[in-house]
């Protein structure tokens, strides 16, 4: 059984499906892996945040991007947020998006 992609909401899809072209199919080729072998790729492509929060770690010519998800019983990647990166570390504003959402779908 493969794993399945979802998306928090409808403009969280929006937001990944306007990332710049190179970050977008940097992003689909990942997905597609973690769609075959599962949600953690493992560094450099995933990364554990804080228990179950993951971070997918996106590079190309245009930048880097984050997406965090989750996962959910029954092999479902839950995709809760993504922005384009601008600085070293994480924004605070950017990781409580995701924080909030999480606790939402861990309901």
């Amino acid at each position: 059984m493969t794993w399945k992609i979802e998306y928090y909401s409808d403009n969280v899809e929006a937001d990944v499906l306007n990332l710049p072209d190179g970050l977008l199919a940097r992003y689909l080729r990942l997905t597609d892996l973690m769609q075959e072998f599962g949600a953690n790729l493992g560094i450099p492509h995933t990364k554990v945040i804080q228990n179950s929060l993951f971070e997918l770690r996106i590079k190309a010519k245009e930048g880097i991007a984050r997406t965090f998800y989750c996962t959910k019983v029954g092999k479902k990647i839950m995709v809760l947020h993504v922005f384009v990166k601008k600085t070293q570390k994480i924004p605070t504003k950017e990781l409580k998006i995701a924080l909030e959402r999480l606790k939402e779908v861990s309901k």
